[in-house]
């Protein structure tokens, strides 16, 4: 016996002979007559994971919360108390964490300030309201000093308009004349045609045969061919259309839905 030491520290420390926390789970499952399979089936813990707590294998539970929890599980099926393998547990492996206290992380959430945004659509609405009282004070503004003064030296005296008496006729159209021959190049032949009194469908070829025009002349248009020698015409409504050759009206050219085949030379109209 060393100096200074009690009677008891001179004692054999006695080592913990309880069963871990997996054998304690299998024997007890052994005593209740079960199997793994009923076990897995009443908890449903898969069979593997059964097999590898009651190795003491708790790396395929995923995580020590999950592992107290297979844990309470299977004590509850095989008749333990699930508190106390907990607490073995905890105590076989590092014990529980200590848990973070919410108070300083709360206060210091609290100290930070937090940055402060520019409210952009209050900026926007004051700028709006900015605007509009602006052009309002314009135009109350305006209103105010042009309201004693006469505005009619600023704007031109209307002019009386044209009563229904004073409107000049429209003047008629003058009638080809002799005149219009002498505009007609003697030299050549020249066909008019006019859609007068309705559309009709017209064609025209010169002297070699060669198509100058094919298609419906509509009312009120008009059509003008010069040729050399001789001008070649088929007039699909020939009383729709009215007709000058060489600056000569032509007055026997037809009646109304009736096909007329003409041609025409230099100098005074002829009907081939």
């Amino acid at each position: 016996m060393s100096i200074g030491n009690s009677p008891e520290d001179d004692r054999p420390s006695v080592e913990d002979d309880r069963p871990t926390v997996g054998r304690a789970l299998q024997q007890a499952r052994i005593d209740a007559g079960l199997t793994v399979d009923e076990v897995s089936s009443t908890t449903r813990v898969r069979i593997p994971i059964v097999h590898a707590i009651e190795q003491d294998d708790f790396t395929r539970c995923g995580g020590d919360v999950y592992a107290r929890g297979h844990i309470r599980t299977l004590a509850r099926a095989v008749g333990l108390d699930s508190t106390a393998l907990v607490e073995r547990y905890d105590a076989e492996h590092g014990g529980r964490p200590e848990p973070t206290p919410a108070a300083p992380l709360f206060e210091a959430e609290r100290i930070r300030p937090e940055p402060r945004r520019p409210n952009w659509t209050a900026a926007m609405v004051a700028a709006i309201v900015v605007v509009v009282a602006f052009v309002g004070f314009t135009v109350f503004s305006g209103n105010d000093k042009s309201s004693g003064k006469s505005v009619a030296r600023d704007v031109p005296p209307a002019k009386p308009s044209a009563g229904p008496s004073e409107k000049k006729p429209s003047q008629p159209k003058p009638e080809p004349s002799d005149s219009a021959i002498a505009a007609v190049p003697a030299d050549k032949v020249t066909v008019k045609l006019t859609a007068e009194n309705g559309s009709s469908w017209i064609s025209a070829k010169d002297h070699s045969g060669r198509l100058m025009h094919e298609g419906v002349l509509k009312q009120g248009a008009s059509k003008t061919f010069t040729d050399e020698q001789r001008i070649d015409l088929v007039l699909g409504n020939a009383g729709a259309i009215k007709l000058y050759v060489n600056g000569k009206q032509i007055d026997d050219r037809g009646e109304q839905g009736q096909v007329q085949r003409l041609s025409y030379t230099k100098g005074d109209p002829q009907a081939g």
